[in-house]
């Protein structure tokens, strides 16, 4: 697949946003309040990917607002990791009933988005939060699906891919929601931001990650 080629023809964030919030490409426009398009710096080292948004982001239009949300923001900062410095965003940027998996032809209409803001942003890391998320980014990396579908089997673990022009780390880990049901992951979440930090400071030659975010 040419990563660059699902790029959205558009001159600027603020353009591929509008795009995004009158997007009919996918029959989630029927059910959703908001569109919920991503946040934070346009130049973050840290990119966080998640699957869908969930009620409380439909609300607000923002992501990860609601209880998984909060936890997400809670383990970052336990890595010293601001939230505010960090893009967040999901695959899907609206949110399937009842909070049902993203389905295939929802994520393929939202493919370009997610390909645009990755190519704009040019992070060094990339978490992926979720299986949907690391399988789709990881195959578009050229990973086989099925050898990273399972993310029991690939979380915490440090890919090195490029997409497009932009060379980055991909590390899968669970989804903050999983922990709000099974407690006990929620330490192997914080290990695995524990290891975003890691790579970033041996980046600045073992430098604060907080002074360059």
């Amino acid at each position: 697949m040419d990563f660059i080629k699902l790029k959205v023809n558009v001159s600027s964030y603020d353009e591929l946003v509008q795009l995004m919030m009158s997007c009919t490409k996918c029959k989630l426009y029927t059910t959703r309040r908001r569109v919920v398009p991503g946040e934070g710096p346009l130049d973050a080292k840290i990119m966080i990917i998640g699957e869908a948004p969930g009620e409380k982001e439909d609300e607000e239009g923002r992501p990860f607002v609601g209880a998984a949300g909060q936890l997400l923001t809670k383990l970052l900062n336990n890595v010293g990791i601001r939230r505010g410095d960090v893009y967040i965003t999901n695959v899907v940027k609206c949110r399937p009933p009842n909070n049902r998996d993203p389905e295939p032809d929802e994520i393929e209409a939202c493919k370009p988005y997610l390909v645009t803001q990755i190519l704009m942003i040019k992070p060094r890391v990339i978490v992926c939060l979720g299986r949907h998320s690391a399988r789709e980014v990881l195959t578009m990396a050229g990973y086989p699906e099925k050898a990273v579908s399972n993310i029991s089997s690939i979380r915490g673990k440090v890919f090195n891919v490029r997409l497009g022009d932009v060379n980055v780390k991909v590390l899968p880990t669970y989804h903050p929601a999983a922990a709000l049901y099974n407690p006990r992951l929620r330490s192997i979440i914080e290990d695995d931001l524990r290891k975003v930090r890691a790579i970033l400071d041996e980046d600045k030659g073992g430098g604060d990650i907080l002074s360059y975010l």
